[in-house]
């Protein structure tokens, strides 16, 4: 693999920095700058001249490993060699960054320009990792939040303002983090922006005079001018219409036949997705993911992070329209998919790198908690492994949840953990003080707490439905009037059994009552799903994409009320034992394979000191003949 190949910083990476110099024609500065008279030197020159001291000492301080890393990095970019490319940024880079820059900044791209001959391309996708850095293993300052923004907008802008496609290539792992990074840096930006008595005098000037600073427009201008200019919707409708590649190349035209831009503008349909679920508009969110089929052979597969990231938007989306059943496929199938990848790949450097992230493995655990709510919500037969995974993690709560009233919290407290960090689309007022002094005394409520409360709303009426669920299992018919008696609180109970005991009154509301909650049990046994299976077509797009669906029965028990006997019918479903058999199979092939991998054991070897045993004759035995009787001599 290309991730293994070892490379010539890599293998100096270990040594000491002062075993060898690099030698980089950075300039004569300074010299024989006393020869001439010291009034002719304007301010503007002397400070130039200042800041070239400055940069020089500064260029000086970088260790050697760093420098030619940098160099071979900006050669490989300049060749477009994708293959040392991918090299340098998925292990250089972070190998780097674990030796010296663990806890501090990557020197500035300023400083670093005269290694790269002052090139810009190579210094603004410098910049996207340097700040990349910052947000993930520092803390950004409001300069980095606004610099990081001006820098993606200078990378976006030479991609699509360019006269013709830009000859630049990047592996498609780069190209996922660079829209991947840009949505997490406005997200962070958002929930940074709303907390406004957390501001200095400085951020709010310049929170006032950037006012159009990280937009929701502007975001979404970019994603969707990459999906127009690389006509990747056009793409994707001619690769599913089955025409021939010359066709198809016809049609994208010269922008969408380049790697660079046909990825970036896939990417950009994830990239919206995930912008549409933190803004809260879920219908749209699916809506965008119409022309992208959900399976192991889409183009975002090849990615593992954007793999991940997919299902987990995609997920969330059928939770909030309460399409359970979707959902809890959609979540098993994903967890199904790192289980095999844990499994298999433990050794693998890449999967290190990226399965093991400790972003990923936080989704992990979220859809592990969103599918524990999916799946009280709409009980279905689960994967044994993922179920005791959730017992594992969240066994509290799953058992906490299926006891009604008493479950609410546990889906609070899973829903607050689990759901995306979702923001305002409308920043607070700080072009205006009186409103803004306002807004602080009066904050907003916070969009994780809104969209929860609409979740438990929903959640609540459904509080008694387990209950309810339990008690119909246990008869195949029975009268309205005994059903409603088990529903009677304890404590009414109790006090009516003081003053009449051995009777229990039915209130008439108490069977109005359960009428009212049976119909709500009926309802919740009815959902919107998708046909599992059901290929992304130009039929489906037009009824829906992955909003179609039809209306199925997500509950295994069934009722009719006939005046007042209810008839209970329940549809049991055989356990089925291909996934035990492929589990085991998959295991016994495992031990086979490491017996076969392991050496046999090596054979004694004779002792050269004890002379070879001789094999005494055996003493003759006399000849039997037919009967058992021995022929004398």
């Amino acid at each position: 693999m290309a991730a293994h190949r070892p490379n010539y910083y890599e293998q100096e990476l270990e040594e000491d920095i002062n075993d060898g110099t690099l030698d980089i024609a950075i300039g004569a500065y300074g010299q024989n700058i006393y020869d001439t008279d010291q009034s002719q030197i304007s301010d503007a020159a002397l400070i130039t001249l200042q800041h070239q001291l400055a940069q020089q000492s500064a260029l000086a301080q970088i260790p050697d490993p760093v420098k030619r890393f940098i160099v071979h990095f900006y050669e490989a970019i300049k060749n477009n060699n994708l293959q040392e490319i991918s090299v340098a940024y998925e292990s250089g880079w972070n190998r780097l960054t674990e030796k010296y820059y663990a806890k501090t900044e990557w020197p500035e791209a300023e400083i670093v320009a005269p290694l790269v001959d002052n090139d810009t391309i190579f210094l603004v996708l410098y910049r996207e990792l340097y700040y990349r850095h910052v947000y993930s293993r520092l803390s950004p300052n409001v300069d980095d939040r606004f610099h990081s923004y001006e820098n993606s907008c200078e990378l976006f802008n030479y991609l699509l303002n360019s006269d013709g496609p830009v000859p630049l290539a990047l592996p498609d792992i780069w190209l996922w983090d660079i829209i991947d990074e840009f949505i997490y840096q406005f997200q962070s930006f958002c929930v940074w922006r709303s907390r406004v008595k957390s501001k200095s005098e400085e951020e709010l000037t310049m929170l006032a005079d950037g006012g159009q600073m990280w937009s929701c427009y502007s975001v979404l201008n970019v994603l969707y001018s990459l999906i127009q200019k690389s006509k990747t919707n056009e793409y994707l409708d001619a690769v599913q219409a089955g025409l021939p590649q010359e066709q198809i190349e016809e049609i994208i035209g010269e922008y969408g036949s380049k790697q660079l831009y046909r990825s970036l503008g896939y990417f950009s349909v994830i990239g919206l997705l995930r912008v549409h679920v933190l803004l809260g508009d879920f219908t749209l969110a699916l809506k965008v993911m119409d022309r992208i089929e959900l399976n192991q052979k889409a183009f975002f597969a090849r990615v593992t992070a954007c793999h991940v990231a997919t299902y987990y938007y995609v997920g969330f989306c059928y939770l909030a329209l309460r399409r359970y059943p979707d959902a809890v496929r959609t979540f098993a199938t994903i967890l199904n998919f790192i289980s095999r990848m844990k499994q298999y790949h433990t050794k693998s450097y890449q999967y290190d790198q990226v399965l093991i992230d400790v972003q990923i493995n936080k989704t992990g655990d979220r859809m592990y908690a969103l599918l524990a709510m999916c799946h009280t919500l709409s009980p279905s037969r689960l994967d044994d492994n993922i179920l005791s995974v959730i017992k594992e993690r969240f066994g509290e709560q799953f058992s906490k949840m299926s006891r009604g009233a008493d479950g609410l919290s546990a889906f609070e407290e899973l829903f607050i953990y689990a759901c995306p960090k979702f923001i305002n689309a409308i920043p607070p007022p700080y072009q205006d003080v009186e409103l803004l002094e306002l807004y602080a005394n009066q904050p907003p409520v916070d969009p994780a707490q809104r969209h929860c409360a609409l979740f438990l709303s929903d959640v609540r009426t459904l509080t008694s439905a387990p209950t309810l669920r339990s008690f119909l299992k246990l008869y195949k018919s029975l009268d309205t009037k005994r059903l409603a008696g088990l529903f009677v609180d304890k404590e009414r109970e109790q006090e009516q059994q003081q003053q009449q005991p051995g009777s229990v009154v039915i209130e008439p509301d108490t069977e109005e009552d359960l009428v009212q909650q049976m119909m709500v049990l009926k309802l919740a046994s009815r959902s919107i799903s998708r046909p599992e299976g059901t290929a992304v077509t130009s039929t489906t797009k037009e009824i829906g994409g992955h909003l179609a669906g039809n209306v199925v029965n997500i509950n295994d028990l069934d009722f009719v009320i006939d005046e007042n006997m209810i008839h209970i019918t329940e549809s049991t479903v055989g356990r089925r034992f291909a996934g035990w058999f492929i589990r085991n199979t998959e295991q016994a092939q495992r031990v086979m394979d490491n017996i076969r991998s392991s050496p046999l054991p090596a054979p004694k070897r004779p002792d050269p000191a004890q002379p070879p045993a001789v094999a005494e004759p055996e003493p003759s035995k006399p000849k039997v003949a037919w009967g058992g009787i021995a022929v004398k001599g």
